[in-house]
């Protein structure tokens, strides 16, 4: 297994998280997110529910940035976590764990001891939304929160974006950023690749939500071949 020291959170990207976390921008979202954490899944009845905006998570000397959605709804909007606690993550944490960048292929809590090494795990909405469907203006609101984190990952090289909303939140935080000059020159589709302007490298991969693996349309393999690649771009060992 791949080793690598996994380095505490700087102050700065602390004070992101808490912002991020101690948010109710959103009017919407918030509700929503309260109320599932109050009526709760059947499975979970005996649980507390996070019920928060959800912070980015991984390692703050990350090379590679992976972008999803938004928290699930019993998933991270449980758990607090991205990718935690729901289908996504059971998909995904295993591939991380083949591929090096996680130190254990479980993800079911905040406590339960997983850490990731050399990547880092962001969204572009923190609250779970309706029907996984944001409007316009929630991702413009959250996209500050977004633009925050990746400012204090400063070994940034690959940007993965998991699915098309993903992508399109990556592709408005490039135009705001001045990095890119049109989103047209960018098309999303399964293992796509670009090198931006920066130099940053950009893959793409089809959502490891259960609609995507549970019909085939993502496998295993498939997914694998998405962080093979990352890691080599990023210049990991």
């Amino acid at each position: 297994m791949r080793r690598s020291t996994v380095s505490p959170l700087p102050e700065e990207l602390l004070r992101i998280q808490q912002t991020i976390v101690a948010c109710e921008t959103c009017t919407r979202l918030r509700v929503y997110c309260k109320g599932i954490g109050e009526t709760k899944r059947r499975a979970y009845m005996d649980q507390t529910y996070w019920a928060r905006p959800v912070p980015g998570f991984g390692d703050p000397k990350a090379r590679v940035l992976i972008v999803g959605l938004a928290p699930g709804a019993h998933g991270a909007n449980r758990t607090g976590r991205p990718f935690t606690g729901d289908g996504a993550g059971y998909f995904m944490y295993p591939v991380l764990h083949e591929t090096g960048f996680a130190n254990q292929p479980d993800a079911t809590s905040r406590e339960d001891g997983l850490r990731l090494r050399g990547a880092w795990i962001a969204s572009v909405v923190r609250c779970a939304p309706p029907g996984d469907k944001p409007t316009p203006q929630e991702l413009r609101s959250c996209s500050t929160h977004f633009a925050a984190e990746i400012s204090q990952l400063k070994r940034l090289r690959v940007v993965v974006c998991l699915g098309k909303i993903a992508f399109d939140g990556y592709m408005a935080f490039l135009l705001s950023q001045g990095i890119i000059e049109r989103k047209s020159a960018y098309r999303f589709g399964h293992a796509a690749h670009y090198e931006l302007p920066n130099g940053m490298q950009l893959l793409c991969s089809y959502h490891p939500s259960l609609r995507n693996t549970n019909t085939g349309r993502l496998n295993t393999a498939m997914f694998t071949r998405i962080f093979i690649k990352a890691r080599d771009l990023a210049g990991l060992d």
